[in-house]
């Protein structure tokens, strides 16, 4: 990680706010609201020094793929967990929508449901409270055609099913030609049987690099203030308005839209020990740091109870006028 990429996401962790049961099946979570939160900075800090330890060793963390040693990926579509003050994680549903209250971190982990309903805006936190940073669209693109450069990662031609990306329109499913904010954003669309899969689930969809779902599946934003996202999903992966596989590109919403077929995954950049140092908190040591992906001490992870009903609904954002590359229907 950049020394100011680490220290913006110390930041950005001190501003969790509210408190919410909704990601965890009814089980509350207290969030520290502004200056206060010096526990839920620490273990933030304890994440960043995790990641930035592993990296400052010349490499990638162990949920990371290397990209020519130039910069670390994800190998699968992110997840997330709640973070508490106390330590606590909780499963965050990937069926909900990420509001500005949660207090929530990155993770990437085969098998699992990937995390739906997110803008970049929270995609961009989510990726730093991991110590951590969404992609540059041109590393995502490099890291989704593999080491051979091509089209699809996997082939140069797309190879249907190969991927999860031919699957059920589920707004046409549940609610007819209605698209609008209240319509895309239902928890119940990514659970339609022929429509979300786990990460991982195609073991073909993948490339030299070691990379899963890069196409197909959900879309992935990608580090772009005005909002892009790359790859495709489920339902879409070919199309004359926005490319083929890899380079399937959308560009018509803003960073804050959100709907159920956007996703991400994180990158961060390979750095000396000295820059990692000086990025960390006063005190903190990379050495001292655990392994990516482990709690920080006297943490508990606690796998809540997904319970989307409710925690899908509430005003999302409406998508905004196509400036092209909108989402085809």
């Amino acid at each position: 990680m950049r020394a100011v990429g680490l220290a913006a996401s110390l930041v950005l962790a001190a501003g969790c706010a509210a408190s919410s049961s909704d990601a965890h099946g009814g089980r509350p979570s207290t969030h520290v609201v502004g200056g206060g939160g010096e526990t839920s900075a620490g273990l933030v800090a304890a994440s960043v020094g995790a990641t930035a330890a592993a990296i400052a060793r010349g490499g990638c963390t162990p949920e990371m793929a290397s990209i020519d040693g130039r910069f670390c990926i994800d190998r699968y579509e992110a997840s997330l967990v709640e973070v508490t003050p106390t330590g606590e994680e909780y499963a965050f549903s990937p069926f909900a929508i990420v509001r500005a209250h949660h207090h929530v971190r990155a993770i990437s982990e085969p098998d699992v449901v990937p995390q739906g309903y997110i803008s970049a805006t929270q995609a961009e936190r989510a990726c730093n409270a991991s110590g951590k940073r969404l992609c540059k669209a041109a590393e995502w693109l490099q890291a989704c055609r593999g080491p051979e450069n091509k089209r699809y990662g996997y082939a140069e031609e797309r190879e249907v099913g190969r991927c999860n990306d031919n699957g059920k329109n589920p707004v046409v499913a549940l609610f007819g030609f209605r698209y609008d904010a209240s319509t895309m954003n239902q928890p119940e669309l990514n659970q339609l049987e022929g429509t979300l899969a786990k990460t991982g689930d195609r073991a073909g969809c993948s490339n030299g690099y070691g990379v899963h779902d890069m196409v197909g599946n959900l879309h992935e934003w990608v580090a772009d203030r005005n909002g892009t996202f790359y790859g495709g999903y489920y339902q879409d992966v070919a199309s004359a308005g926005h490319g083929e596989g890899c380079g399937y590109k959308t560009t018509a919403h803003e960073a804050r839209y959100h709907d159920y077929s956007t996703g991400f995954r994180c990158c961060a950049d390979i750095v000396g020990a000295d820059a990692v140092a000086a990025a960390l908190p006063d005190g903190a040591a990379a050495s001292d740091a655990k392994a990516p992906g482990a709690k920080a001490a006297g943490a508990k992870r606690l796998e809540g109870k997904r319970k989307p009903g409710k925690a899908g609904k509430g005003k999302a954002v409406a998508p905004r006028p196509s400036r092209g590359g909108g989402k085809r229907r």
